[in-house]
């Protein structure tokens, strides 16, 4: 199985400060992966590494591959990965619907220019991906008269659109209602099934679906463990990540904690 995610000894700096520190990494495509820390942690800054926005401090020890490669070309690499960011959908305005959003995928784009063609295949599939987020009957409401919940389905639905071969969801679950959350979960246990992989970035334990079969605990720029959830996903373990005594139930593979 080839590796998605292949990091070596690798240090983000910022202002001399190790913002990430000696990472080393291994997600493989086919993978479903969590990655965890409080805020602050680091998971950030994991997600622009990975994305390219920007590059690890050279050491000469190193690597950073992503699919197996170490040089890419950014666009095509991005075409590659579908990312979903609370930013995301503030960079959305002037009354832009939610079939636009969908569409604007396609052109890595906020929204639909004059230059931008939409061709019958790009409607189509962008309506068969609307349909699985199950928000048809939302597509012509203006994004920003939406709740958070519905347009992040539509954001979801954005990222989509070019087939990539790993989802990122960035705190996927912020300023959702509950009953938001669990209609995310949901949706996101759709595509998993539908075929793609999801990289699920997170302080909540509620974001956890069960298809999550790799888990990565971020804690002040450094990962201190990273297993299956059988190896990781355990009260110690958990407790020392957040600094306070927790407990962890389970129940069909979705998890909850409670302080103690």
């Amino acid at each position: 199985m080839t590796d998605f995610i292949y990091l070596k000894h690798i240090s983000v700096l910022r202002d001399d400060r190790k913002i990430l520190d000696d990472i080393t990494l291994n997600i493989k495509i086919g993978e479903n992966a969590a990655i965890i820390g409080p805020n602050g942690s680091g998971k950030s800054t994991f997600i622009k590494l990975i994305t390219r926005s920007i590059y690890p401090s050279y050491t000469g020890i190193g690597a950073c591959k992503l699919f197996g490669r170490d040089v890419w070309n950014v666009t095509e690499l991005r075409s590659m990965l579908g990312i979903v960011t609370n930013d995301l959908q503030y960079d959305f305005h002037n009354e832009i619907t939610g079939l636009d959003v969908v569409l604007s995928g396609f052109f890595s784009s906020i929204g639909l220019g004059k230059n931008h063609i939409v061709t019958k295949a790009m409607a189509e599939k962008a309506d068969k991906i609307i349909d699985l987020m199950e928000v048809s009957y939302l597509k012509n409401k203006k994004l920003e008269t939406m709740s958070s919940g519905e347009a992040r389905r539509f954001l979801i639905a954005r990222a989509l659109v070019n087939d990539p071969k790993i989802l990122i969801l960035d705190e996927p679950s912020n300023s959702l209602d509950i009953a938001s959350s669990l209609n995310l979960h949901k949706i996101m246990r759709k595509i998993v099934a539908a075929g793609a992989n999801i990289i699920l970035v997170t302080h909540l334990v509620s974001d956890i679906i069960p298809e999550i079969n790799k888990f990565v605990f971020f804690k002040n720029g450094k990962i201190f463990a990273k297993g299956t959830r059988k190896n990781v996903f355990t009260d110690e373990k958990l407790s020392f990540l957040f600094g306070i005594n927790v407990k962890i139930s389970e129940n069909n593979g979705f998890c909850t904690i409670m302080t103690i």
